[in-house]
């Protein structure tokens, strides 16, 4: 049969991946997402209790009492599933509700909601954006604003790449693209780059777009509810809430951790989209469960800058000790603190050592970073408390000697492990 010639490719590549120490094995946790959970790790061994400081959970709401009660509210009285897409018989009151106060709460006119960012940004250029047009991108932009330019009819010479926060080469690119006569013209960043935790200059991209009568787009997953004095986000913490044109942002991080997404816009942009974005108009409507819960969480973000707080400690804590501890972090504010080690074995080996000391974290290497640049990406969450942040502190560095790569530079780690 076919299959078999297919089937020795298929088990050639996988060995590949293995023998490169590339193969991303996965864990299995036992109970709720939580800071302390047990983990089965390799699969059947037996299960550990962890601290885990590899979760989007930064506010630490996957497993909030409120939050969990205003799912089951939301099960007990809209139902579990839609069966539909919204404009057959999949809109709720409760869906609407959402939309409005998430629209609120980001200071758009109104928004959107998908099943995940990842479909938000599926179905956002193609509806918006055509053969006239030209769209303005960072390099290190999320894969899924990569695949919706790509699936839509912008031209590819009209898809301008420019180096990663780079304002210079931000401004040549709209340069060429005003040059070239385009209709529209769009910059698409994310506002949290989520493998170094850098964060967009949109108080440098708002002016340029200003210039060059640019739309500004920004997908604020790792930002939505704990970036900025309220939570409300990059462009909050940037100081240019009202100014951006489009936010797409996941319920699947801070905001509960579950699933679904947005888009957060100018009404026209919301109104069209409901109109053309193929996966809004054919994929299942949001869960009501997902919805009331995030309804919720709104809610408590919006009364108390409690845990965003907490979060913003932990995170300055963390990044000092470990800084001070002799490990090559980027600076910055971000609870995201990727441990640089470069190689992908490294990586693997330091995690796989940290879990037997009762920290949980993952190694990050080609292809979701780039060759070189393995890491460990270590995430904060304001369910944390201090003596857990310390614990893995003294577990990092623990380990950190065993390998000898504390106060080394980058030159020097690469020498004796190689890339």
């Amino acid at each position: 049969m076919a299959y078999g010639k297919y089937q020795e490719f298929l088990q050639n590549e996988l060995k590949s991946v293995k023998d490169a120490g590339l193969f991303k094995e996965e864990r299995f946790i036992l109970g709720a997402q939580a800071a302390d959970i047990k983990v089965e790790y390799p699969e059947g061994a037996k299960p550990q209790e962890v601290l885990n400081f590899c979760a989007n959970n930064y506010l630490g709401l996957s497993s909030h009492p409120e939050v969990l009660k205003a799912a089951r509210e939301g099960l007990d009285k809209w139902g579990f599933g839609m069966s539909s897409v919204r404009f057959i018989c999949g809109t709720q009151g409760l869906h609407r509700t959402l939309e409005h106060k998430i629209a609120e709460f980001l200071g758009t006119d109104d928004a959107i909601l998908y099943s995940s960012c990842m479909d938000a940004n599926a179905g956002l250029f193609e509806p918006l954006f055509s053969k006239e047009d030209a769209i303005v991108t960072d390099r290190l932009n999320h894969a899924s604003i990569i695949d919706g330019i790509r699936l839509c009819r912008v031209p590819r010479e009209n898809r301008k790449i420019y180096k990663h926060g780079d304002m210079t080469d931000l401004e040549a690119k709209l340069k060429e693209a005003r040059d070239s006569g385009t209709r529209f013209v769009v910059i698409a960043t994310d506002g949290v780059f989520s493998m170094d935790g850098d964060i967009a200059k949109l108080d440098e991209i708002v002016p340029l777009a200003e210039k060059y009568d640019a739309l500004v787009m920004v997908d604020d997953s790792h930002a939505t509810g704990f970036m900025g004095k309220t939570g409300r986000g990059t462009h909050e913490y940037r100081g240019v809430m009202g100014k951006i044109d489009i936010i797409t942002t996941t319920f699947g991080k801070a905001m509960g951790g579950a699933s679904g997404g947005c888009t957060a816009a100018r009404q026209e942009i919301v109104s069209l989209l409901r109109q053309r974005s193929r996966p809004y108009l054919f994929s299942n409507s949001l869960s009501p469960v997902v919805a009331a819960a995030t309804v919720r969480v709104i809610d408590i973000l919006s009364a108390t800058t409690e845990r965003r707080d907490k979060l913003e400690q932990n995170t300055r804590h963390f990044r000092k000790a470990m800084t001070d501890a002799g490990f090559g972090i980027t600076p910055g504010d971000h609870p995201i603190v990727p441990i640089m080690l470069y190689n992908a074995k490294l990586a693997q080996n330091f995690a796989r050592d940290l879990y037997y000391e009762g920290i949980y974290v993952i190694g990050f290497f080609y292809p979701v970073v780039a060759k070189g640049q393995a890491r460990i990406r270590v995430q904060l969450s304001a369910g944390h408390e201090a003596e857990q942040v310390d614990k893995a502190i003294v577990a990092f560095t623990k380990i950190g000697k065993k390998y000898g790569i504390l106060h080394k530079t980058k030159d020097e780690i690469i020498e004796k492990y190689g890339l």
